[in-house]
């Protein structure tokens, strides 16, 4: 049985109407987790929370929001200045609320030299670990926050909230999480998410906390090795590097994720072929390997992608174990959906037979349209991932 075999998931409209219902008549103490990033959707999603809140006159007993920032990025001016002015403006939307907290991320923000990616990002999600205290209500804003950086938020504030992913069948659910209500908010927008290029990736692989064991052990190299690349536009240049870095060997078993059903009925065809060269003319991937997922619900593309791992793990018992790869490089709410899969994949045990990694290799510049971030029409998404919806 899957960890969400019912789920919450809501969009546009049924999100205010989610939001009504989930904080109807108790006290709340938020905490919200966004992006000091560039990308203004970011203002669009809090807006709305926070109008929902107001309006109705919720009992918020407190609140705080924690802008999570990167240093490491090498910004044209015209973003920085965007990035300064979206934060502005973020602090100024949540003021009504609560206080704000900046927690930087990146080797520069650390006083210690020659701090590692990886280093780095584990210490910045220890800091937002820090801020999870007694809070009724968390909430993760994924839409100016980068991959990785979200992916590990994700996945460390579940390890947090259901320590046992086991499932009992007369006990308390472990998504039930003592009440605790984590929902991710997502202003999705798959065209422009498209359109924002990830250029000149670093040399520097990032491993996602909690997700290095099936990638570093030693007990571990022989193992077979299974690819899971989820395309997106423009970042072959992300996923040729992430190659070499991971030492991803030829005996691979590549299982390229594509996005359909879409928005766009030739996306997953326009993908196979801007990734022919790297995943199929030099690698040789037979195109019986691919997987299609949903492109607008990332509980769908969490069921296919774990099915597929779960697959995969089991027919490789009898050759010891086997190391499985996810590469998220697709749109917010398909790699959303990933990172679901790979927290409940994640072995409880030590000795289990099989590992998860999640290895990036973070772009040094994103470069986009500032007329096109602030023309943008997002719609909202919710995950509700944890709380008494699932008692």
């Amino acid at each position: 049985m899957m960890l969400w075999d019912h789920y919450v998931f809501r969009r546009g409209n049924g999100v205010h109407e989610m939001w009504d219902r989930l904080f109807d008549k108790r006290p709340l103490r938020l905490l919200y987790i966004a992006g000091r990033g560039f990308d203004v959707r970011a203002q669009y999603v809090m807006q709305e929370m926070v109008k929902s809140l107001q309006a109705s006159g919720r009992n918020v007993e407190k609140a705080q929001l924690l802008l999570v920032g990167f240093t490491d990025y090498e910004l044209e001016d015209d973003i920085a200045q965007l990035t300064e002015e979206n934060a502005a403006r973020l602090e100024m939307i949540f003021a009504p609320l609560g206080a704000v907290k900046n927690i930087p991320i990146g080797s520069s923000s650390n006083d210690e030299d020659d701090i590692s990616a990886s280093t780095a990002l584990a210490i910045g999600i220890r800091a937002v670990l820090e801020e999870v205290t007694d809070q009724t209500d968390i909430v993760l804003d994924v839409s100016s926050l980068p991959r990785v950086a979200y992916l590990a938020l994700l996945t460390s504030l579940l390890n947090k909230l259901v320590p046992n992913k086991a499932i009992e069948t007369d006990g308390v659910h472990p998504l039930a999480a003592n009440g605790v209500n984590f929902q991710v908010l997502v202003a999705e927008d798959a065209r422009l998410d498209g359109n924002i290029r990830a250029e000149d990736p670093s040399n520097d692989l990032v491993l996602i906390p909690g997700f290095t064991g099936a990638m570093h052990a030693e007990s571990v190299r022989d193992w077979p090795l299974v690819w899971f690349p989820i395309l997106g536009e423009n970042r072959v240049s992300q996923l040729q590097k992430l190659m070499a870095l991971a030492e991803i060997p030829d005996s691979a078993e590549i299982c390229p994720v594509l996005p359909h059903p879409s928005l766009n009925p030739r996306r997953a065809d326009d993908l196979l072929v801007e990734y022919e060269t790297p995943l199929f003319a030099s690698r040789r991937t037979p195109t019986t390997n691919i997987l299609h997922v949903h492109e607008s619900n990332p509980f769908e593309a969490y069921r296919q992608l774990l099915k597929a791992m779960q697959r995969y793990k089991d027919s490789m018992k009898i050759l010891g174990g086997c190391r499985i790869v996810v590469t998220p490089l697709g749109s917010k709410l398909v790699t959303l959906g990933a990172g679901l899969a790979c927290f409940e994949m994640r072995p409880a045990d030590l000795n289990e037979k099989y590992g998860v990694t999640i290895p990036h290799a973070e772009p040094k510049r994103y470069v986009a349209s500032i007329s096109d971030l602030k023309a943008s029409k997002p719609a909202i998404s919710a995950l509700l991932l944890t709380g008494e919806a699932y008692s």
